[in-house]
Parts: structure tokens; sequence; C-alpha cells
């Protein structure tokens, strides 16, 4: 069975990446299981160049598929910020409730109609016979609150609304599967990878 590496050591990710391509007809891997310990600096100026250096620096060192993301929020008041940058806004000393806290400081009295954003997100895929990695975006749009709701999901989840008017932490694991960022760039790596079985 052809071996496809997750290529991510957040927790988050890997617990996602495992309900989006349930059934698939691959091994898939953490890199823990891989015997793969790679912490790839995200240098890239966009979504694609860091995906495309995380997938590519794990093919190569475990011989096999690997599928990288790298995502962000874009706010438009705040000029598309964070991007790239959003799992180090703020700086190092920053957790995840330090930068959306950071985040809704830098949007206070900015109105309701002002706060809108979205979450984005690019899947690659590379691997030993690839010539170039594969490409996938996912896109949702949405808000910022003006403060935290919900337990559930990571990073930004807290502070972004949905059109539906809940907060992507309070959406429930198959909720968010269903529309996030992530799970529509992952289904459509996944589709992809099915060509391959």
């Amino acid at each position: 069975m052809r071996k496809l590496l997750l290529a991510t050591n957040n927790p988050g990710k890997l617990r996602e990446f495992r309900r989006l391509l349930c059934g698939l007809k691959m091994e898939i891997l953490t890199p823990a299981e891989a015997g793969v310990a790679l912490d790839v600096a995200e240098t890239g100026a966009t979504y694609q160049e860091n995906a495309e250096l995380k997938a590519t620096a794990y093919a190569r060192d475990a011989g096999c598929l690997a599928l990288a993301d790298d995502s962000g929020l874009e706010v438009d008041a705040l000029d598309g910020q964070p991007g790239a940058l959003s799992a180090r806004f703020g700086g190092d000393g920053l957790d995840d409730r330090g930068r959306y806290q950071l985040l809704l400081r830098q949007l206070d009295g900015i109105p309701e109609g002002g706060r809108t954003a979205r979450f984005r997100a690019v899947v690659a895929i590379a691997g030993p016979d690839l010539t170039e990695p594969r490409l996938f975006e996912g896109v949702v749009e949405g808000s910022i609150g003006f403060g935290p709701a919900g337990d559930g999901g990571f990073g930004y989840d807290p502070v972004f609304l949905l059109p539906s008017g809940k907060t992507a932490a309070e959406q429930t694991p198959e909720e968010k599967d269903a529309s996030s960022h992530r799970g529509k760039a992952v289904r459509a790596a996944r589709a992809w990878l099915e060509t391959l079985v």
C-alpha cells in the first residue's frame, strides 16, 4: 500500500488531516510513526511557498508522498494581515490565545461591518515520483467577532465568525471538516490522491 506522510507536528492539524483522509486507500503516517523528526522553517512569503517547503522536505526525508499545508487568517481591515505570518503573529512569545487577543486589540473600534476576514489554506503534496508539488486551495469567508466563543478548534477559531453566526471554535469536528478552508483544500487533494490508488 502506498504511504502518505502528514508533514506537520501540529496535533490539531494531524487530527483534522486524519479525519479528512479517513478511508483513503493509503497508509497514512504521522512524522512520529514514520520516524521523521523535522522542523521546517516557514521562510516562504506565501502559503504556497511554505506548504511546498514542508511537503518537499518531508517527502525527501521519508522517501514517500508527503502532504503539508500552510494556512492563515486574512483580515481586510488589516490589509490582509496576519496572512502567511498567522502562526507567528505578534512574535514567538505568544500562544494561540495571545495571538487572537492581539488581533482583537488591533481591531478595537472597528464596527461589525468592517471586520470581514477569511481563512485560506494551501495544501501541497510532494513525492519522489513527482516533478513538482501538486497544490490545492481552500477558502472560507467570515468576520472577526468582538470576543472569543467556543472551545473547539485551535488558532484563531474562537474569534472567526462564520456566516451561520457560530465561531469556528463552536463547530463540531464534522461541521468544521465540511466547511473549513483546510477541509476544502484537503478534499481537493484527496480527490487527486484517489487517482493514484
